[in-house]
């Protein structure tokens, strides 16, 4: 699971088998987000959350709302309907665009042949060569 920020940069990782449901990883991923500040103590919570219809759960979208933070999650029509649900639906709504800046990041791990055919055993020594990876991105970003 990888949590980038509003530039597509990385800044929350967590890895786990390929067993488990996205939306269980979630709050995981979202708990190694630490945004260091000139004072005090980080910032572990973002504004502001997209993602795809993946995780689509009351649950998940409670949790964020206690968190406070806002969601950008389209609906999953899980199963088709003879009636249309009542009540208003929920929307993506702008921010949801910004979503692309995700898959921008998916796609520059791509670039790394190590981390697209997963030859490593253990996950820590995978971890690693994605934190690597990270580095190598945000040494690029500021040379440019």
């Amino acid at each position: 699971m990888l949590v980038t920020d509003g530039n597509g940069l990385p800044i929350g990782l967590h890895l786990d088998s390929a067993q488990p449901h996205e939306i269980t990883l979630a709050t995981q991923a979202l708990a190694t987000i630490r945004v260091p500040q000139p004072k005090g103590r980080p910032k572990t919570r973002p504004k502001a959350l997209a993602a795809d219809k993946a995780y689509d759960s009351q649950a998940f979208r409670a949790q964020l709302q206690r968190r406070g933070i806002k969601t950008a999650i389209p609906t999953f029509e899980r199963r088709k309907r003879i009636k249309p649900k009542r009540g208003r639906p929920i929307q993506a709504g702008p921010l949801y665009l910004s979503r692309w800046k995700v898959e921008r990041a998916f796609a520059w791990m791509d670039n790394y042949r190590r981390l697209v055919v997963r030859w490593e055993r253990s996950l820590h020594i995978y971890e690693a060569f994605c934190l690597v990876a990270f580095i190598l991105w945000c040494i690029k970003r500021l040379l440019k």
